[in-house]
């Protein structure tokens, strides 16, 4: 994941939209026996209301990389003593590092696995965090090809900004839903996958721009100097105003997400 801050207040501008694939997942997901959760990747902690409310007695742990994130997350659930978080790479996790010592009923993850290139080959290691009868419950964007993101793989190959930006650190393209199926289908597991194309309706100023600002285009932004900058965002959100245009309702922004869940035998 990247290293540099995140802005918990830009991420949570479109928090609605940001938060129903989580609240599909979870009812797709079935488990409402759980009593410890696992949420991956929790961000600014705008999933919590929805974990609580599906499982309101459960002990639930948020983990992310980001510290600023956290930091927002503990300031919104303060009030609730069975929901604590822990600073940490998802690629170093054990049971250990959690403070637990027994796997978790489930472990959850909403828009976080698509930030580590090799989050494919790490599956089945986050398996090993799910106890019997548990489930992995995983979505991640599948968007890549739509025009927000070939616009901003194109404007960011351009020679004046491209010397800023470490390759390395752009959102690679995530699987198909059936590779997701194979990655995690294991003897004594139960595997199911879907996809689902949310269709947005965005408000205000450059809603496109506003929204990818704080996801995919946050390391470009972050690596250009601030003429670069400046110039990489009059361009880009020119360009997504084209390819999104203003309508009488609001900018439609349409979203491909992928689901899987990998469900443990009991």
């Amino acid at each position: 994941m990247p290293s540099s801050p995140w802005n918990p207040g830009a991420y949570l501008t479109y928090a609605s939209e940001r938060t129903q694939p989580f609240i599909d997942l979870l009812q797709r997901t079935q488990r409402p026996e759980a009593v410890t959760i696992i949420d991956l990747g929790c961000g600014p902690g705008n999933g919590m209301p929805i974990l609580r409310a599906m499982y309101p007695h459960a002990q639930i742990i948020g983990v992310d990389s980001s510290a600023e994130m956290l930091e927002r997350a503990a300031a919104s659930t303060e009030a609730d003593a069975g929901i604590r978080y822990v600073h940490a790479d998802i690629r170093d996790l054990s049971l250990g590092a959690l403070g637990l010592e027994q796997p978790a009923d489930l472990v959850v993850s909403n828009a976080a696995l698509q930030w580590l290139p090799d989050h494919r080959a790490l599956l089945p290691r986050l398996m090993e965090l799910v106890a019997p009868g548990g489930a992995l419950s995983v979505q991640v964007p599948g968007n890549f090809n739509a025009p927000s993101h070939q616009l901003l793989a194109e404007y960011a190959a351009k020679p004046e900004f491209a010397r800023h930006i470490d390759p390395d650190s752009l959102l690679q393209p995530t699987a198909e839903p059936t590779d997701y199926m194979h990655d995690v289908a294991q003897p004594g597991w139960t595997v199911d996958a879907w996809e689902t194309r949310y269709h947005h309706v965005l408000q205000g100023e450059d809603p496109v721009f506003q929204w990818i600002s704080s996801t995919a285009a946050r390391p470009v932004l972050q690596a250009l100097p601030d003429a670069e900058r400046e110039q990489f965002i009059a361009d880009y959100a020119a360009a997504l105003r084209e390819a999104y245009p203003q309508s009488r309702i609001g900018t439609i922004l349409p979203f491909r997400r992928l689901f899987f869940i990998a469900r443990r035998q009991g």
